[in-house]
């Protein structure tokens, strides 16, 4: 697959739509064996309807839509407070994508951006196999073990990871 071709474009408001339609394609495809769906269901509801993704951007988070031949594929989300360590929010290729080398490529690409970046930290399911053995593949850690109550009955059981990027 190393002829693909891929784009990037950082996001805005009007591309909320296309990553809320991105989100439900792939979390329902990747999380069902993880999660219930009802839990998937009020996930993409309170995290990936359009308005909470406008509303994240307003925020400060940086969202970058990936490409593969003109077609979008996955994305990325990003925020920092002091430009040196980062949070990735959110990091998803559509499941019929992956292990063709596009999430390393897009990683890849927002590394290069931080300029002067220190640290990308990001919380993954710790039944999430797959995207946990991607980050260790990509030079991740696991810093700890959290839960984390996000309402409705439901909790994010997950680790904390960190890539170390610059000097510290």
């Amino acid at each position: 697959m190393r002829d693909m071709k891929l784009n990037y474009k950082k996001a805005d408001r009007q591309d909320a739509g296309l990553i809320a339609a991105l989100a439900e394609r792939i979390w329902k495809k990747h999380y069902i064996t993880i999660i219930s769906m009802e839990q998937i269901e009020f996930m993409l509801e309170k995290m990936y309807s359009a308005e909470s993704l406008i509303r994240q951007m307003e925020e400060g988070h940086v969202f970058t839509l990936v490409y593969l031949d003109d077609r979008p594929v996955g994305y990325i989300s990003l925020s920092t407070k002091d430009h040196k360590n980062y949070f990735l929010h959110k990091f998803y290729v559509e499941a019929d994508e992956q292990a063709k080398g596009i999430g390393s490529r897009l990683l890849a690409h927002i590394l290069g951006s931080l300029k002067g970046a220190e640290s990308l930290e990001l919380t993954v399911n710790r039944q999430n196999y797959k995207a946990i053995n991607f980050y260790f593949k990509n030079g991740f850690v696991i810093r700890e073990v959290a839960d984390f109550d996000i309402g409705g009955g439901y909790f994010m059981n997950d680790f904390i990871m960190v890539k170390k990027i610059g000097k510290q």
